[in-house]
């Protein structure tokens, strides 16, 4: 156990890499309670490998819970601290053969750099030594009898072995590693296959160096050794590079907290320290260029903050004192002094990079299918290479061991488990560099298939900044209309709902006098508005804020909603309140896009049929209901279902969370309520609706894309196969095969992070839009 190892288990260096679980509160060390952290892992190269660390992790006393993406090469790790600390899992990870690394560390992202500098070092070694051996097995491949003489051939051979030491001691020592680490553990990877067929080569040219008259000195194959390796080295060079892009956007999000702050101690001095050490009441200092590291009010001092990668608001954002400021923004103009509100899993920024490891670590269906096949696919490969060995044995020794070299390079599985992740991984990092939180991929895969798109009404196709545009007060209820006005946003503080946000606001802007009521036991009822017991001079009755129909009154046209009471069952209209919403200007386009996919869209919504109907005419949707319970949503939805269709659920509001639940795929806008958003697998963190449609288009060609890398797997393996068994693939063509494979499938998922402008339409926010809080539930 190393001492920087050792290091993290001090519980104040937790914070750094996870969280607490369940209900803990941030900044407590439960003993009993589980802890959630996350690691970046070095050595890993396949889906074999990430099962392997499960394994580890999973046998570990205290480890609930282990999830390893390949794609990714990172870990959740869940555990109990009082039976185990970090060392001691992360210990059995470097057992397994690998290195677990903090996630949130500057050190794992430095040690990131070196590996990928080790590996370009790799591949500047085989090539230069390749186009050596070549140089020098060149006459021997032009030279017709006669032309060289037995000791110059002799001296080329021994040129070529000198010169092909240094890739099998350096540039092939990953492969070689990570094969004796699986022979140790009893186990088969990818690398496993491709260093037997590195050594046996190798082998087989060095006897036939040292003994060229036995059986196998015919003839030496250092030019395919070399030229199979630098192929293999160039693919993973360029496949690293490529996955460090993919998951670029992701990264930039997640590790977008800065190391350390300047905190203003005692004294009034500022001393820069750790930003896992800030407390919730200090004072620091951002300086131009930093990220805020916690929630905050400023203090002093005004400037303005950049918050695209939070929001997909891409205008920078003017902070001056009292207002707030976001974790992970970042400060562009003049040093301010902020006071802490929220650090960790308690900030926005802790919500978001929640969603985003979540969805990270998670393994798609098709991704799960690859790796159930992994471990026996590279079993069959081994036995393969064997059968076909016995098979050209008795016709030539040294062909038999070079065509089994060719099966174990053809046949790795690296294209298959690489296809499905990569292409999905690389559309997650897309979305959220607009703005969009993909909480769960296997939501891009039912996403890719939906065919009808059920939206909201309120806060979702219209704006959620309603405004009261009237007040009528019922005849004898004895209020003026600023009285009523007054009394309604009693009741309406105490809902998110966006009726409720107006009349709060309606009755800020009117002077209304003083009112002695006063409120107990007030309820949100889903889909029927608010209910609570109201005390006036010692008499209680219930007040009821709601929809006309459940205020049992007549219907009416336009969008109102009454306030009323009721004593000892009999009830009583108090007032009425005219309320206007506008159409947001996008819902109309967004609509008719969806329409051109072949998306059928609909719409359900609690509101009166009247104002729903007005919406959906102005929306262009031909198929809407109001008047809809939650329970009435959700039956609707399961009737389409039933009938054969894909459905997706664009919600935003309390009674929207059964139905988003029970859809195929759904989506909740940044500002939705917890239970909302806590239901979706898609977060539109941005005020606008054109990213829905985006999103699906999206989800379709990447399904696209992960159909393509499978096919092109499969198919590369159905050719390849026979013709390495056939003996008509040297050794040299399977490994370039097998790299192009891998950077092939790497590539064409690459195609989802630039999407062209004819294509589909780029991922983006509205210049002035709105940015909304998350809240995560």
């Amino acid at each position: 156990m190393s001492d920087a190892t050792a290091l993290l288990d001090d519980p104040q260096e937790w914070s750094a890499f996870g969280r607490p679980c369940g209900a803990a509160t941030e900044g407590a060390l439960p003993a009993d309670g589980r802890w959630e952290s996350h690691v970046v892992l070095e050595g890993m190269h396949c889906a074999a490998c990430a099962l392997t660390i499960e394994d580890a992790l999973r046998q570990v006393p205290g480890v609930a819970e282990a999830d390893v993406s390949a794609a990714t090469r990172r870990a959740r790790v869940v555990w109990s601290p009082g039976q185990v600390l970090p060392s001691q899992w992360m210990e059995a990870v470097r057992r397994a053969g690998y290195r677990a690394m903090p996630a949130m560390d500057a050190f794992a992202r430095e040690q990131r750099r070196r590996e990928s500098r080790r590996a370009l070092w790799r591949w500047l070694v085989a090539g230069f030594c390749m186009m050596q051996v070549m140089m020098y097995a060149w006459p021997a491949y032009q030279a017709v009898p006669g032309d060289l003489t037995a000791e110059m051939e002799q001296l080329l051979r021994w040129a070529s072995w000198v010169i092909s030491l240094p890739v099998v001691l350096f540039a092939c020592g990953p492969f070689f590693s990570s094969a004796l680490r699986d022979i140790r553990q009893r186990r088969v990877s990818m690398d496993l296959p491709v260093a037997l067929g590195m050594l046996i080569t190798f082998v087989v040219s060095m006897i036939g160096t040292f003994d060229p008259t036995g059986p196998f000195g015919r003839e030496v194959y250092y030019d395919s050794l070399t030229m199979f390796v630098f192929f293999l080295l160039t693919g993973r060079w360029l496949e690293l590079r490529l996955r460090d892009r993919t998951a670029g956007a992701l990264e930039a999000v997640m590790n977008r907290l800065p190391d350390s702050v300047e905190r203003r101690t005692a004294e009034g001095v500022f001393v820069r320290v750790a930003t896992r050490r800030l407390q919730v009441g200090d004072v620091v200092r951002v300086l131009p260029g930093e990220a805020f590291p916690a929630d905050g009010r400023i203090l002093a001092g005004s400037t303005q903050a950049d918050e695209a990668l939070l929001t997909g608001e891409s205008t920078p954002v003017h902070k001056s004192p009292g207002s707030t400021v976001t974790a992970g923004s970042h400060n562009l103009r003049s040093a301010v002094e902020v006071a802490v509100d929220a650090l960790g899993a308690q900030t926005r920024f802790g919500q978001i990079v929640a969603l985003m490891e979540a969805a990270s670590l998670q393994k798609p269906r098709l991704a799960q299918l690859a790796d159930r096949v992994a471990r026996p696919f590279l079993v069959g490969v081994l036995l393969a290479a064997l059968l076909a060995a016995v098979w050209w044995w008795p016709t030539d020794p040294s062909h038999a061991l070079m065509v089994a070299v060719a099966v174990l390079v053809v046949t790795c599985p690296c294209a298959l488990s690489l296809a499905t992740p990569v292409a999905m991984l690389t559309a997650a990092g897309t979305l959220a560099r607009g703005g969009v939180l993909v909480r769960n991929l296997q939501a891009l895969e039912a996403l890719a298939t939906v065919d009808t798109v059920v939206f909201d009404k309120t806060g979702t196709l219209t704006h959620d900044r309603m405004a009261v545009s009237g007040t009528q007060v019922a005849p004898g209820a004895g209020l003026a209309p600023e009285q009523a006005l007054g009394l309604a946003a009693m009741l309406a503080r105490h809902s998110l709902h966006p009726v409720s946000r107006a009349l709060v606001a309606a009755a800020a802007e009117t002077e209304t006098p003083g009112l002695s009521w006063t409120l107990d036991e007030v309820h949100e009822l889903p889909g029927a508005g608010l209910q609570a017991r109201a005390w006036q001079a010692g008499q209680a009755v219930i007040l009821r804020l709601g929809s006309a129909a459940h205020a049992r009154v007549a219907q009416v046209e336009g969008q109102q909603v009454v306030l009323s009471a009721e004593r000892e069952g009999w009830v009583a209209e108090l007032a009425r309140f005219a309320l206007s919403e506008a159409l947001r200007p996008e819902a109309a386009s967004v609509v008719r896009q969806l329409r051109s996919a072949g998306i059928d869209v609909q719409l359900l919504s609690g509101d009166r049929g009247a104002a729903v109907q007005g919406v959906a005419a102005r929306a262009d949707i031909g198929v809407a209901h109001g008047d809809c319970t939650p329970q009435d949503k959700l039956q609707r939805l399961q009737a389409l279902q039933a009938s054969g269709h894909r459905v997706a659920m664009v919600g935003d509001g309390l009674n929207d969370g059964p139905v988003l639940a029970g859809a195929h795929a759904s989506f909740a806008f940044g500002k939705a309520v917890p239970l909302a958003q806590s239901r979706s697998d898609i977060v539109v963190l941005g005020d606008n609706l054109a990213p829905v449609a985006q999103t699906l288009l999206l989800a379709r060609r990447t399904l696209r894309i992960v159909r393509q890398n499978l096919w092109w797997a499969a198919g590369y393996n159905a050719v390849g196969v026979p013709l390495a068994i056939a003996g008509y693939m040297p050794a040299w063509l399977a490994g370039l095969g097998m790299a192009f494979s891998s950077l092939l499938v790497v590539m064409n998922a690459a195609r989802l992070a630039r999407i062209p402008g004819g294509d589909a339409v780029a991922i983006s926010q509205p210049p002035h839009s709105t940015p909304m809080p998350v809240e995560v539930a």
